[in-house]
């Protein structure tokens, strides 16, 4: 159990994210409205794709006050949330509303049919003591295994909505691990008299001994020997903030996501899905702190959303490696516009997890500012699945840590700034597992800053085929270099103004 000590500088950290975040009004939705805004998002589409649905919502209206809810920062409205939402189901569905305060609770599982809105000035508080959040059956960074129930859930769900002015904050920091380089010299040494424990050589801290087990058998995968006790290794099965999992007809809008323990938003295998004017934050130390994992979805729009995270900030995955291609499923048929990332470790994503295929893509009028990649693509061999067919157009970066493009098919689960420079020549077979990237179009992109404008590192046995780029500019310390690779080409794109 947390020291309430603890729990209240939580309270404080997210009161002040209150104060400093900026609001988001969800705006008109009527039936019209969103109409014109499909014409709009689909004009010029070089790919078919269904026109989305928002989730129909029955026009009913409760509060959480009416069950019981306090929102005094203090009381666990667990119960209120549960009985609310039962009530609203066994009605056939409407809006549960959670006014201002402070509303501090354990998970919250969503039904179909059911919207979650918070009020300006409302602040969602999961409680981190993690006798409330049970080890279930779920699929993880594209494998199938057991993990921690995440704070906001649903699954085989319809119509569900999450809405709002609010601050949806997960007490991520006391889940996660933390490596010394990635935090000041004052914030270590709060952390360790905090308690927890240390790696053997001391640069990475973990909540408690069992996270430090399991991380020393877990690998890049992530997953820790079987063999271990699962509630000892409970911390180290920390969850995803949102999870959705099969669930159709979605609807994220004008709300604020932080704090994680793990990836902020989740939607795995869901169908027609909406995300705009979110704000979405996680500490720039947090492990896995991704913020939107779209993964193995259909018919995905995000628009008008800022991100300001740990990892990867809007990333496309579709399983990994047998578990994905088992699955098979692809993500396939997204949207992305008009978004702003000032800190991950890339801006738009694809991989690494992409073994059931990724398709159909456009993203466009999105700003990357001090990301360590501006578009990174990553896979490994082992993966299999082909991403082909993506656009990316009107793209602004400024301050790029590493590349402002990178293909890089030899990816060992780090961060581009600890990718070592070079290739291998070592020649495999392809079959299954050899992934494949193909057909990707970058256009109108301008990089005011990196260390390499482009760097292409394929495979020998099945080269990146068929990327071009027109009308981008880069400044650059580097330019261009590319390994394994096949129908590359630039037209009236420059480096440093010097054509390419």
């Amino acid at each position: 159990m947390i020291k309430r000590d603890k729990f209240i500088c939580i309270l404080l950290a997210a009161m002040t994210w209150v104060a400093c975040g900026r609001a988001h009004h969800s705006g008109p939705r009527s039936d019209s409205t969103w109409e014109r805004e499909l014409d709009r998002l689909y004009a010029g589409l070089p790919f078919d794709m269904p026109r989305i649905a928002l989730p129909e919502i029955p026009d009913r209206e409760v509060t959480l006050t009416g069950f019981g809810g306090v929102g005094d920062g203090s009381t666990i409205n667990t119960g209120a949330f549960a009985e609310a939402i039962r009530n609203l189901s066994e009605q056939g569905g409407g809006r549960l509303v959670v006014p201002a305060g402070i509303w501090r609770t354990g998970p919250i599982g969503l039904k179909s049919r059911i919207e979650l809105r918070l009020e300006r000035g409302a602040v969602l508080v999961f409680d981190p003591d993690q006798d409330l959040y049970p080890i279930i059956d779920t699929n993880f960074e594209g494998l199938d295994m057991r993990r921690c129930l995440s704070p906001i859930h649903a699954k085989d769900a319809h119509d569900i909505a999450i809405t709002g002015e609010g601050i949806i904050d997960g007490s991520g920091d006391v889940w996660r691990e933390v490596k010394r380089r990635k935090v000041s010299e004052d914030q270590w040494k709060a952390l360790v008299k905090r308690g927890g424990v240390l790696s053997d050589d001391g640069k990475v801290w973990f909540p408690d001994e069992g996270y430090k087990k399991a991380r020393l058998t877990a690998g890049t995968l992530n997953k820790p020997d079987d063999d271990l006790d699962e509630l000892e290794i409970k911390t180290f099965l920390r969850p995803v903030l949102v999870s959705l999992r099969n669930c159709e007809n979605v609807l994220l809008e004008g709300c604020t996501f932080q704090n994680s323990p793990a990836w902020n938003l989740h939607p795995l295998w869901c169908r027609n899905v909406v995300i705009r004017n979110v704000d979405v934050r996680n500490p720039h130390e947090s492990a896995n702190g991704d913020g939107i994992d779209i993964d193995a979805c259909e018919n995905v729009i995000l628009t008008g959303s800022t991100f300001d995270v740990g990892d990867d900030a809007i990333c496309i995955k579709s399983g990994k490696d047998g578990d994905g291609r088992r699955h098979a499923r692809k993500c396939r048929n997204l949207i992305i516009e008009g978004c702003t990332v000032y800190h991950g470790h890339g801006g738009f994503v694809v991989g690494s997890e992409m073994s059931g295929g990724v398709e159909n893509i456009k993203v466009s009028d999105c700003r990357f500012i001090g990301t360590d990649v501006g578009l990174r693509f990553k896979s490994t061999r082992g993966r299999g699945g082909v991403v082909k067919d993506i656009w990316c157009d009107h793209i602004s970066m400024k301050d790029i840590v590493t590349y402002g493009v990178i293909f890089n098919l030899y990816y060992a689960g780090v961060a581009a700034t600890e990718l070592a420079d070079g290739t291998s020549e070592d020649l495999q077979p392809v079959d299954e597992t050899t992934p494949e990237f193909h057909d990707i179009h970058i256009s109108d992109l301008v990089c005011a800053g990196a260390r390499q404008a482009v760097y292409v590192n394929g495979l020998p046995e099945l080269p990146v085929r068929n990327v071009d780029f027109r009308r981008c500019s880069f400044s650059a310390q580097k330019g261009v270099e590319v390994y394994h690779a096949e129908g590359i080409t630039f037209e009236e794109s420059t480096v440093n103004g010097e054509v390419l």
